[in-house]
């Protein structure tokens, strides 16, 4: 568990949706509808914006997680679960709760998850090969989870517990350049 109290805030409201999701059969919609989530806050600033200002009211913020939830047709207990969090003043945990919950998924489910960082949005193509070349190297079932960070310019930077692979050109051009120093 994360020793700052917004890592253990998180960890106690993802165990508590964790154990009402598995307890009522949901554990695969609640995921799915966290995954959207997740995604539209990536996406969107103005919906980061709202989850996290300190301006809005505390109900204000519950009616526009609530409006999200019901526009993009999330289950009950999920609405629900962001409706308390909206009430409860907890919505910039979000992120946070949301990685507890996948973390704790995976576990759940005999999983390994990766952190794989990419300069680009992978092709369909290029994540069942990675997919695969996980699952050959890991064994067995393997979660993937894509950020896209440009700043890494091309290739992957790969991380499964505290094994990491960086095949990014931003790392091979400052090896490089390390490199360039020693030889003068």
């Amino acid at each position: 568990m994360p020793s700052d109290s917004s890592g253990v805030i998180a960890e106690r409201y993802a165990l508590a949706l964790f154990e009402l999701a598995d307890a009522q059969g949901a554990l695969d919609q609640v995921a799915s509808d966290l995954s959207s989530l997740k995604a539209a806050i990536i996406e969107c600033a103005d919906l980061r914006r709202a989850l996290t200002s300190l301006n809005l009211r505390r109900d204000t913020q519950a009616r526009a997680i609530m409006a999200v939830a019901h526009a993009a047709g999330f289950s009950q207990l999920a609405t629900n679960f962001l409706g308390l969090l909206g009430k409860s003043r907890r919505l910039d945990a979000l992120p946070a709760i949301i990685t507890s919950f996948d973390e704790r998924l995976a576990r759940h489910r005999g999983e390994v998850t990766a952190k794989v960082g990419s300069a680009r949005p992978l092709s369909d193509q290029q994540m069942e090969s990675l997919t695969a070349a996980l699952k050959t190297a890991f064994g067995g079932k393997v979660a993937i989870d894509v950020t896209v960070d440009p700043s890494l310019l091309g290739g992957l930077v790969v991380k499964v517990g505290s094994r990491m692979v960086d095949s990014s050109v931003r790392s091979k051009l400052q090896n490089l350049k390390l490199a360039m120093k020693g030889v003068g």
